[in-house]
């Protein structure tokens, strides 16, 4: 079974450059002709490249040392070596890169054809025919090649996720996920189901645009804390657009429940909650009391916007993402919209 690796620290070592060539020409009766030592090649790079079939750093889990291939010697008849090859190594999208010992971050991934050299190679020694001089016919040294450099590194990985489903365990997150994407995210009836994120894709208006979601794990109260399984996994919302709070519609206290996760949220980032929200009233299909249902919404309407939902019976659905559009991508309706707009134009004119 994959673990959900979503933090790990490695050390990376850039290759050694290499020796520089301490070598003459050969010639008849001269004991040392002319110095012809050539360079040594430059180490290996280590660079970070994104990969978009990752979801997890858990190719890490095992080795944790990397080291990029040295540089080749000099040789004779000046011709210098090769350059050590480069060392890629692969991170899911979202994947931000520490210096472990100074704590400074040094790349961020979020776009796909993300690349990062974080260690350089080290140089080449110069062979002996960089000392020939008028005084100096036949130098009898060259230089060895530099070390690469080193990393202590932090991988620390934040899901590129657009919404954020938080909510309390078995509030049914990872349902509605199953039905409004194409995820299939482990789900059973117990707590703590879900044991690290499950990412799904929403597709709207006939595909013409797409948005991912992100089933956080259940928080309890004193996650920020970690206590339970919410404080691995809260940075994977720090990115989103905004939050599906979800809730079993039948819990005792909704607004308590609200506001201990809000709380939970705040301890970790208070800029979470400034985030637009929307409400989900899970589960309604438990019973057919239409006015037990509006009493409910009247109830929590203090809360913010709340859509009852049943995401196991798919009520409500399609409502949900309709208000989600309008909420969280309103601006990225507008730009198609005008650019359905200008495309009509466009048309016309050519008509």
């Amino acid at each position: 079974m994959e673990k959900f690796l979503d933090e790990v620290l490695i050390e990376v070592t850039a290759g050694h450059g290499g020796a520089g060539s301490m070598h003459f020409r050969r010639e008849k009766y001269v004991e040392f002709g002319g110095p012809d030592g050539g360079d040594g090649g430059i180490g290996g790079n280590i660079i970070i490249r994104a990969n978009l079939s990752m979801v997890t750093l858990d190719r890490y889990l095992t080795k944790r040392r990397f080291r990029a291939q040295d540089g080749f010697p000099g040789e004779g008849n000046e011709r210098s070596g090769k350059k050590g090859e480069d060392l890629i190594l692969f991170v899911p999208l979202g994947t931000q890169v520490f210096d472990e010992e100074s704590g400074e971050l040094l790349y961020d991934f979020v776009k796909d054809d993300g690349e990062f050299q974080v260690a350089k190679g080290g140089r080449g020694g110069k062979g002996n025919t960089h000392f020939k001089s008028s005084t100096h016919q036949t130098p009898k040294f060259s230089q060895p090649g530099e070390d690469g450099e080193y990393k202590h590194l932090r991988f620390s990985l934040k899901l590129l996720a657009d919404v954020g489903i938080v909510g309390l365990p078995n509030a049914g997150k990872s349902t509605l996920l199953s039905k409004i994407t194409e995820a299939h995210p482990k789900i059973a009836g117990y707590a703590f189901t879900t044991l690290s994120p499950n990412l799904g894709v929403v597709k709207r208006k006939g595909d013409i645009y797409r948005y991912t979601m992100a089933d956080i794990p259940g928080i309890i109260e004193g996650a920020s804390k970690g206590i339970g399984l919410g404080l691995s996994f809260l940075r994977h919302i720090e990115r989103v657009k905004g939050i599906l709070y979800v809730f079993d519609a039948a819990a005792l206290d909704i607004q308590e429940d609200f506001r201990m996760l809000q709380s939970e949220l705040r301890s970790y980032n208070p800029e979470l909650l400034n985030r637009p929200h929307l409400i989900v009233l899970n589960k309604i299909d438990i019973w057919e009391d239409q006015s037990f249902t509006e009493e409910l919404l009247k109830s929590v309407s203090s809360l913010g916007r709340v859509i009852p939902i049943s995401a196991q019976e798919e009520i409500n659905l399609e409502e949900l993402l309709s208000v989600m559009d309008s909420t969280f991508f309103q601006k990225e309706l507008e730009e198609l919209h005008f650019n359905e707009e200008e495309d009509r134009e466009n048309s016309d004119e050519q008509k």
